[in-house]
């Protein structure tokens, strides 16, 4: 999340409080149910004060700081971009480990990703991705590069089974605005095993509006897609039939077809309340436009029936035969149909069925986690981890299979003052391949760590 969506979170009042969670549970573990579950210190236990001050971890835990804002780039090719956002961890050869990680800058970041010959889109853009390779047993950072270079606020995206990631800018600005030279408001692919064979291409066909995650269904190469639209009418969540699944690294150049959700009769996400809450006979309706020449694609004409919108829709990812999606929050203030502090919805392609999971509400406590949630990760023990994205505090929480909600990281970095704190919120929270280190990344100043410790798997 930017900053200036930073500022209208606060303005709406949707300040760090602690929450609640209920829901059915078991629709994401295939566990027992759980409902009404107050925000508690198990899991993990309590987390203890970094005496560096830069992240609090439960006793047992070790973290280890990857990369900073600022710090040089073992490529020679520049300095490291800052605001340090949506990030995967993906196998290399030889047991080493891949991570993307994205930079949401805009056109006023001073620390930009470096423009490299052939990795470059729009030298005019200072959004895109770095890649740090890790080896050896302690996962040490043998190299740091430039993946992607020239794109504009690279917030999320997703990876593919094919082992690439698909990087996504979250802006609709056009060539002409902001200095771009090109129109922005793409995804694109980034090879971590060689950034120069994906190179700066925009997958044009999956559409342009402001992206924020995606998931690919590993069995039919569907790929699902959020947009983060937090000013009315709000966003939509898309899906692209590309005309070459599973075809691996530059396939999805190949074209296809975007379509739009349209639940019948649920014309907004927000207004439903109770988790378990499901809706059959979910319709797809192409994009008209998904270029957006003229038109942002959720204001185009779908027809009589309309589609279905939800506020900031935002973190995405494929679970057993369903997608999963987050909506971090919803306000009547801004458009909404109701009021929440963040849902996970289920689509499970093969029923056409939509169901909301769990549902995220208000507590009292600001020290406590659970306000708008954003990047979400299945760790290997069971849990989901969740990135809070808001105001107050900042934590990394969980969800266990048995419907406990826990802490498991702080922010310490005070980028306010002392009278007045405020802590970057954390996103790309990701596993290493073997399950026993967790990457994570502070968005402000743009931190990535390595954490470890006695991980359930």
């Amino acid at each position: 999340m930017s900053a200036t969506r930073r500022q209208m979170l606060a303005r709406s009042g949707a300040l760090g409080a602690g929450v609640v969670v209920s829901g059915a549970v078991a629709e994401l573990f295939s566990a027992s149910a759980a409902a009404a579950l107050p925000l508690t210190e198990d899991g993990y236990g309590s987390l203890l004060p970094d005496p560096d001050g830069l992240l609090d971890l439960p006793k047992g835990f070790r973290y280890r700081v990857l990369s900073r804002e600022g710090d040089a780039l073992r490529s020679g090719e520049g300095l490291v971009p800052s605001h340090h956002d949506g990030m995967t961890a993906l196998p290399g050869r030889r047991g080493r480990v891949h991570l993307v990680r994205n930079h949401e800058n805009r056109s006023t970041a001073t620390l930009g990703v470096p423009t490299v010959d052939g990795l470059t889109y729009d030298p005019a853009a200072k959004g895109g991705c770095t890649l740090l390779t890790l080896d050896g047993p302690d996962g040490r950072v043998v190299d740091e590069r430039v993946a992607v270079a020239g794109t504009a606020v690279n917030c999320s995206g997703g990876p593919t089974p094919w082992g690439t990631w698909l990087t996504c800018e979250e802006t609709e600005d056009t060539a002409g605005v902001a200095g771009y030279a090109k129109d922005h408001g793409f995804i694109f692919e980034v090879d971590p095993a060689d950034p120069r064979r994906s190179g700066a291409v925009p997958l044009t066909a999956m559409g342009r509006f402001q992206h924020e995650a995606v998931a690919v269904d590993p069995v039919h190469g569907v790929v699902y897609e959020t947009e983060d639209a937090f000013v009315a009418p709000f966003g939509l969540f898309y899906r692209f039939l590309p005309h070459r699944p599973e075809g691996g690294l530059g396939s999805l150049r190949a074209g296809g077809r975007l379509q739009a959700m349209r639940v019948p009769d649920l014309p907004d996400l927000s207004v439903v309340a109770e988790p378990g809450a499901s809706f059959g006979g979910v319709e797809w309706v192409d994009v008209p436009d998904p270029l957006a020449a003229r038109t942002p694609t959720r204001l185009q004409d779908y027809g009589p029936g309309g589609v279905t919108r939800g506020q900031k829709l935002e973190g995405c990812y494929w679970g057993g035969r369903s997608v999963y999606f987050v909506s971090s929050y919803a306000r009547t203030r801004e458009g909404s149909g109701a009021d929440h502090h963040g849902q996970v919805w289920r689509y499970d392609p093969g029923s056409r069925r939509l169901t909301l999971v769990i549902v995220f509400g208000p507590g009292s406590d600001v020290q406590l986690p659970g306000e708008s949630p954003d990047n979400i990760c299945l760790a290997p023990g069971g849990s989901l981890m969740v990135c809070e994205d808001g105001s107050g505090a900042q934590h990394v929480y969980g969800v266990t299979r048995r419907g406990e909600v826990y802490t498991m990281a702080r922010n310490r970095q005070n980028i306010g003052t002392e009278e007045d704190p405020e802590w970057g919120e954390f996103a790309g929270v990701a596993f290493s391949p073997d399950g026993g280190t967790m990457y994570l990344n502070c968005y402000d100043p743009g931190t990535t760590f390595a954490v470890t410790g006695p991980w359930r798997r």
